[in-house]
């Protein structure tokens, strides 16, 4: 068991967005699910919490009700080898939600990814400030990154 398990709060979808977290991301599958008691706050029987791994990494999501919503406060950052990852998390979670700039999605159930490349990081630590910053530039200007974008940016002259 992992020491830190982030635990996402629902209104009454967490099995919902628990299955489709793991149909999304290879190695991943849900570990688990408890109902609601008698008498305890959401109806007897149904699903109170899921647990759930994605790619190794233990989640829990709770269905507690509307009392809170996700922010873009806290995201998930997603580390993508290549662009063909990119293109295939971008457009999974996107299904139903909103794009945002800088290579972040808002899911259908409100989670904020971050869909990010491996190249951005290495491009923007590059020793020439000039790359780095040609890099940014073309980065800011993006919703989903593309690699070949970025690369052309940071190479220009």
């Amino acid at each position: 068991m992992q020491a830190i398990t982030p635990f996402l709060w629902f209104d009454a979808q967490a099995e919902e967005a628990a299955t489709y977290y793991v149909s999304v991301f290879d190695d991943s599958a849900i570990t688990g699910i408890s109902r609601y008691p008698e008498n305890t706050p959401g109806p007897a029987g149904s699903v109170m919490t899921v647990q759930f791994m994605l790619k190794g990494q233990e989640f829990t999501a709770l269905n507690g009700g509307p009392e809170f919503d996700f922010t873009p406060a806290v995201s998930l950052y997603v580390h993508c080898k290549d662009q063909d990852e990119v293109d295939r998390y971008w457009d999974a979670l996107l299904d139903g939600g909103r794009s945002q700039s800088c290579g972040w999605v808002t899911d259908r159930f409100g989670m904020t990814w971050q869909i990010v490349p491996d190249r951005l990081s290495e491009l923007l630590a590059d020793p020439d400030p000039g790359r780095a910053n040609r890099a940014m530039q073309a980065m800011l200007k993006m919703d989903k990154i593309e690699i070949k974008t970025l690369e052309d940016a940071a190479n220009a002259a």
